[in-house]
């Protein structure tokens, strides 16, 4: 999606309506139009989902999964969660 924004900015579509079209805020629009121009394309690839990383450790992290119950369906394989 993001390369898109490019290429409508390359277009001299303004940010406002590429905002409009892609159905996201008006700031992040102009926010994109500044990463584009000051970085090009590579400026607006993502950098990852955000957040803090896990502080559990690995023993811990292995113990709390398995201590999550496998979901099964009426049909079809059984559901693992996703962390």
């Amino acid at each position: 999606m993001r390369f898109g924004v490019a290429e409508m900015f390359e277009q001299g579509v303004r940010p406002p309506e590429v905002a409009r079209r892609l159905r996201v805020s008006r700031k992040s629009g102009y926010a994109w139009h500044v990463a584009c121009r000051e970085g090009g394309r590579s400026a607006l690839a993502s950098k990852g989902p955000g957040g803090f990383p896990c502080q559990l450790s690995d023993d811990r992290t292995e113990r709390h999964i398995g201590a999550v119950p496998v979901r099964r369906r009426a049909s079809g394989p059984a559901i693992s969660p996703t962390f």
